[in-house]
């Protein structure tokens, strides 16, 4: 189930405290029971619901959030890239960094990680789109914010997987039957 009363406490927290766009959003978190897989740590899945929790008070600390709602705009991931280094079990506190890094055309990228005992236990790249139908324009976008030079390069390591990812086959490829001309060894 997702954590709405989580989040609710998130965006309670941090709702008079603003941010400037390339301001980074720290927060504080537990792994609870609910959060944990068969082998008792925190599901890889999880880690993405909670990288959740600490991008939507970003997205209202630097007043994206209020202009979405003014111009009937949501906003949805569209591609993540998340590696994961330490294991975390339940009760751990975790410490999470979430920031804007930059946008192209379409898409606004955050970068989040998540800290235990100053060692990091996950990191997360995230493509966000601003939709309203359909993908609404970075330059709309910065525009209404006020905004509208903002446009920082890009860090070399998102932009190649910007680029990387530039180069996937979509629709996906069917490898069912790439792979079904393999006989079975004997």
């Amino acid at each position: 189930m997702y954590p709405i009363i989580r989040l609710m406490h998130q965006s309670r927290k941090y709702r008079n405290k603003s941010l400037p766009l390339d301001g980074e959003h720290v927060s504080m978190h537990h792994c609870l029971p609910v959060d944990l897989d068969v082998w008792m740590e925190l599901n890889n899945g999880r880690t993405l619901t909670l990288y959740d929790l600490g991008r939507l008070p970003l997205v209202q600390r630097t007043g994206l959030l209020d202009v979405f709602k003014e111009q009937g705009w949501s906003f949805t991931v569209a591609g993540s890239s998340v590696r994961y280094r330490k294991r975390v079990t339940v009760f751990t506190k975790l410490e999470m960094h979430s920031k804007i890094v930059g946008r192209d055309a379409r898409f606004l990228y955050i970068v989040q990680s998540m800290w235990h005992k100053g060692e990091a236990t996950s990191s997360g790249l995230f493509r966000l789109a601003v939709t309203n139908g359909g993908i609404v324009p970075s330059d709309e976008w910065t525009k209404a914010l006020g905004v509208p030079d903002w446009n920082p390069a890009l860090p070399a390591w998102v932009q190649a997987w910007v680029d990387a990812e530039a180069l996937r086959a979509w629709p996906p490829e069917d490898y069912t039957s790439v792979h079904s001309s393999v006989s079975p060894a004997a």
